[in-house]
Parts: structure tokens; C-alpha cells; sequence
């Protein structure tokens, strides 16, 4: 399942490039790059300190506080997130991202779009899907949720500069189809709630929410 959804306003997102711009040292992103996509990778990652951590942290608490991307990832742990930058000339061919990051594994993986998208051309986040390819080239603030089990590539940046934070999550639901289910009852759900708050059948589709959970979330 991959999902678009809107984590922060535009002008927050103008705030952080600000900030990323004015205090941040970024360093080569070949360095954090499993070894198979190591020789794939060009771009450049805000190195830890207080900028780039201030940021993640704005970033990590929007995702805890969005309904739609707790009830899509149903996520146990946010495992990793970073700040990549890429200028003109730089890309990050077909990939797939490592199956356990930090000792954890690692079901789904994000990307976070900072920079308009008519400051920079190319930069596009293609996911190579077995139906297809998908290009993403998004608002600032739009987000991006897709399986960490899919190849992708970022297309060569040609002119300007590209700002993202991507990241991995940890699921509480290992099965995709567990989690794509559970996904679609919840948002059934809420427009059950919007509708018909008094509906008799919304308590019953409550509890059938409630024991797929029990039977399907993993400590």
C-alpha cells in the first residue's frame, strides 16, 4: 500500500529548509547507506547535532499526533529518520532500503518532502512497484508512506537543490495485508462516526477492530 498524506503545513516546512540552510553541516550520505546501496548513493545528510536533532524531533512528534499515518503504519517504533540534501548532479540510483536497521526490523519506509518543488528540477522519489513505477514529487509537508520491501531510486537532481527527511518504521502489524485491512476498517470507521455517530452497528465494528488487533499486533 503506499499513501500520500499532508504531515505539516507548508510554512513550517519553509522554517525548517530556513534553518537546515542557515546552522546545518551536512556530510556525505554514503556514510549511513547499507553496502548494497552504497555505490547507488549521492547525496549529502545533515550531520547529528542540535539543528538537524530539533528538527527530527518536530518531524517525529507530527507523525505520533496524525491519525491517518497511525492508523496506515500502525507503528511500534520510528526507527530512523534523516535529513538528506541533494544538489545538482546528485542522485540515488535503484535501491532497496536493509530489512533491519538499528537491530530493528524494518517494514516501512518514509520520505518527507521540504523543498518546492519548482526550486529543483528532477529529484523525483520513483517507487518501481511490480505493477508499475510511481513518481512522487511532492509539496512541502507531503509525506510519502511506502513498503520498505520495494526498489525505488531518486532521480538526478539537474538544477537547484532537494531537501527530504526519509525514515523507516517498525510495524506493530508485520503482515501488509494485516495492516491494509485494519487500515481500511479504520477509516470506514471514522466516516461511520462523522455520519451516523449513533449508528447501531458502529460498537460491533468496533469490537471486530479491537480482536484483529489482539490477534495481530505484535509486542
Amino acid at each position: 500500500m503506499y499513501l500520500v498524506l499532508e504531515l505539516l503545513p507548508p510554512a513550517d516546512c519553509k522554517i525548517l529548509v530556513e534553518a537546515l540552510g542557515e546552522s546545518a553541516r551536512f556530510e556525505d550520505g554514503r556514510r549511513t547507506a547499507g553496502w548494497r546501496a552504497r555505490a547507488a548513493k549521492r547525496n549529502e545528510q545533515a550531520a547529528d547535532d542540535v539543528t538537524s536533532r530539533g528538527i527530527v524531533r518536530k518531524i517525529e512528534q507530527a507523525l505520533a499526533g496524525n491519525a491517518v499515518f497511525r492508523a496506515a503504519a500502525q507503528p511500534k517504533a520510528v526507527i530512523r529518520l534523516l535529513l538528506s540534501r541533494y544538489r545538482e548532479g546528485m542522485a540515488y540510483g535503484t535501491h532497496l532500503d536493509d530489512a533491519v536497521i538499528d537491530g530493528q526490523r524494518v517494514d516501512l519506509s518514509v520520505t518527507l518532502f521540504l523543498s518546492e518543488p519548482e526550486s529543483y528540477d528532477g529529484g523525483e522519489l520513483v517507487i518501481e512497484g511490480n505493477d508499475g513505477e510511481r513518481a512522487f514529487k511532492l509539496e512541502p509537508g507531503r509525506l510519502v508512506l511506502y513498503p520498505t520491501t520495494e526498489l525505488h531510486r531518486v532521480e538526478p537532481v539537474t538544477r537547484g537543490e532537494r531537501l527530504a527527511a526519509v525514515g523507516w518504521i517498525r510495524s506493530r502489524i508485520r503482515d501488509p495485508l494485516r495492516r491494509e485491512l485494519l487500515f481500511d476498517l479504520e477509516t470506514a470507521l471514522a466516516e461511520l462516526r462523522r455520519e451516523r455517530p449513533e449508528g447501531a452497528g458502529l460498537d460491533r465494528l468496533a469490537k471486530v477492530q479491537g480482536n484483529l488487533l489482539r490477534l495481530w499486533v505484535e509486542d
